[in-house]
């Protein structure tokens, strides 16, 4: 596994394979990598990020989504979403793999970041 240079844009990174036994960000990496990452909160368990959007109508939802997909597969990390009231979007991140919050996380976040 490969340590990406910190002066290295999120945006310009890749997500990584982890398999069971990594350890998960500590503390203090989760609040640098977090300030990386507007609009983006760690859920209430510490395992997780959170990110919440109003989208003009359903359509833009739905393209912005898809958008959203096409990250994901290229960066084999997939986040979980929910479109509801017919425009709004929320999007969870977590490395299940490995039980709670990897670089790859903060990684699609600033991905994701940049297509809004």
């Amino acid at each position: 596994m490969t340590t990406p240079n910190d002066s290295t844009p999120l945006t310009l990174q890749h997500c990584e394979n982890y398999g069971p036994g990594t350890p998960t960000l500590p503390g203090d990496q989760v609040e640098r990598l977090l300030s990386q990452v507007p609009g983006w909160t760690v859920t209430d368990d510490g395992k997780g990020l959170h990110w919440t959007k109003r989208m003009a109508d359903f359509a833009e939802a739905l393209a912005f989504v898809n958008r959203v997909g096409e990250i994901a597969e290229a960066e084999d990390h997939h986040p979980d979403f929910r479109i509801y009231g017919y425009r709004n979007v929320d999007l969870d991140l977590s490395t299940h793999s490995i039980g709670g919050l990897s670089r790859n996380d903060f990684i699609m976040a600033a991905k994701i970041n940049a297509l809004s």
